[in-house]
């Protein structure tokens, strides 16, 4: 009898033993289902967000662009016709000009000033007129200019480079000429600045033995 009872308790713990218990790989996908539904939806949110703010961006562009006034076309008043006025800026050091060239007799008005009154120096005005007597043109047109800036030198440079360029590009026949004797090109050379223990940019004090 003994030997029964013991045999029935032995096969009653072996079926508790055999109950299934949730294991802790079910216990954590169990965890993890909801947080992962969560990010999902989130994730879709956000994508909502950013597809609501493209549909604004683009309408505010349309409206925009409705709302653009239509710009027409501009047509020459004679295409086939040269430009009988041609402006065109010098540089030379620190001197800027402003060079208006007109069909004329020969005039030369600088700041409201004519070139003798302007430059009493010859040199300078035979700089101011070098383009012009170069290509034997000098009695064809009337130049205007503005200029301002750096000394005699600097600004009668200035203007032959302004002339030169208005016209070449009147007549580019004469770039040839306008180059072999280097009016096109922009002197780009400047005054050297002063260092410092220095009289000027490189001028050094006179050697003093004792």
């Amino acid at each position: 009898m003994t030997e029964k009872i013991k045999a029935e308790k032995k096969t009653k713990g072996s079926n508790k033993e055999k109950v299934e218990t949730p294991s802790n790989e079910n216990k954590t996908s169990m965890k993890t289902e909801p947080a992962t539904t969560e990010v999902v939806e989130t994730h879709k949110r956000e994508l909502h967000t950013i597809e609501t703010k493209k549909a604004e961006i683009h309408k505010t562009e349309d409206r925009k662009i409705a709302k653009a006034p239509s710009v027409k076309p501009v047509k020459e008043k004679n295409p086939g016709k040269p430009a009988t006025r041609l402006l065109f800026t010098g540089r030379r050091k620190e001197a800027v000009s402003r060079v208006k060239v007109v069909k004329g007799s020969g005039k030369i008005v600088i700041n409201g000033r004519s070139i003798e009154n302007y430059f009493p120096r010859s040199v300078d005005q035979t700089k101011v007129k070098q383009a012009l007597t170069l290509l034997g043109i000098e009695k064809e047109y009337d130049v205007h200019v503005n200029v301002y800036g750096g000394g005699t030198t600097g600004q009668s440079e200035a203007i032959r480079l302004g002339i030169a360029r208005s016209i070449h590009l009147a007549s580019p026949e004469y770039h040839s000429k306008l180059k072999e004797h280097s009016l096109l090109t922009r002197d780009s050379r400047m005054v050297e600045r002063k260092k410092y223990g220095l009289h000027k940019a490189r001028r050094a004090s006179q050697f003093s033995k004792r």
